[in-house]
Order: C-alpha cells, then sequence, then structure tokens
C-alpha cells in the first residue's frame, strides 16, 4: 500500500507542461518523460519528429494540421490522435513498397483502390496498414503519435528535444 496518490493530466497542442524526469523512488513506473506537445509545437505540418527509439522502432510525432503529402509503409503502422482532429484517408496500392524500412512518399497521387477514410481525435487510434497509401488532413493544429520503423523521413532532432 502507499500513501502517495498519482494523478494523470492529459496535455494538448495548446496546454502542456515540458516532461521531465522525476525520481521519487528505484521503482521504474515512478519515471516519466513526456514531451510530445512541446515537440509538435515546434514541428512543421507532418514532419516526423523521433521522440521514442528502441533499435529501430521509433515514434514519431507529427503536428496534424492541413493536408499531409501520400505516405506508404511495407509494414504496419500505428497512430494515435494525441491532441485536435484528423482525418486519414486510405488507397490500396497497385504497386505497394515491398523493401525497405519505415514510411515512404507515395506521390502526389498514388494508383489504387480508394479504402475510404477513418476520423480520429483525441485518444482514437488507428492502423496504417502495410501496402497501402495514406494522408491525413486537419483543418486545426493537433497531435498525433506514429509507431514506425526509423527511415528515410524520420527526423531525428534529439539536441534540440532533450536539451533545451
Amino acid at each position: 500500500m502507499t500513501d502517495t496518490a498519482f494523478h494523470t493530466v492529459f496535455g494538448s497542442l495548446d496546454n502542456f507542461k515540458k516532461g521531465g524526469v522525476e525520481i521519487t523512488s528505484g521503482s521504474a513506473r515512478h519515471y516519466a518523460f513526456s514531451n510530445v506537445f512541446e515537440v509538435a509545437s515546434k514541428s512543421a505540418p507532418y514532419e516526423k519528429v523521433v521522440a521514442g527509439k528502441n533499435l529501430e522502432y521509433v515514434i514519431e510525432v507529427l503536428r496534424t494540421e492541413g493536408m499531409s503529402p501520400w505516405y506508404a509503409c511495407a509494414h504496419d503502422e500505428f497512430a494515435i490522435q494525441m491532441d485536435g482532429e484528423v482525418r486519414i484517408e486510405f488507397i490500396k496500392l497497385e504497386h505497394p513498397p515491398t523493401s525497405g524500412r519505415g514510411t515512404v512518399n507515395a506521390g502526389t497521387q498514388p494508383d489504387g483502390r480508394n479504402m475510404g477514410h477513418v476520423v480520429l481525435r483525441k485518444g482514437h487510434q488507428a492502423l496504417l496498414p502495410a501496402g497501402c497509401a495514406y494522408r491525413f488532413s486537419a483543418s486545426k493544429p493537433g497531435v498525433a503519435l506514429v509507431q514506425t520503423v526509423l527511415g528515410e523521413l524520420s527526423v531525428e532532432k534529439w539536441a534540440d528535444i532533450c536539451l533545451h
């Protein structure tokens, strides 16, 4: 039993507090680091800024604002909307990427069959399936996290994220 009460505060692009590490005991559950809203506030729309990395796997922060380029990937990816609302359109590609790692640009108008769309709001998650092109659109700025593999479009800004 513990005397400490934990209170979770969910931030937003307009209201966040820079994360840090607070050492309160030897238990890993007492460590926290959260700066996705700060990263998004300093990013260009749909810049894929790496905020977490485990071997080749990454969590990218995206500022969802306006229309993104079309993206595709040879493996499944996942997106979770942390703030705001975003629409994701999908196309089943005629010629999907079969090699390479991470997200690639899928061109201005990918060839394939329209698969529809999903709308994500704060806390919603979507699969970005392998072999499909997808693009985001948002009428107001928001924040998404994308779980993927480090690739050519991934932007690593560790000095900016960790030191400022």
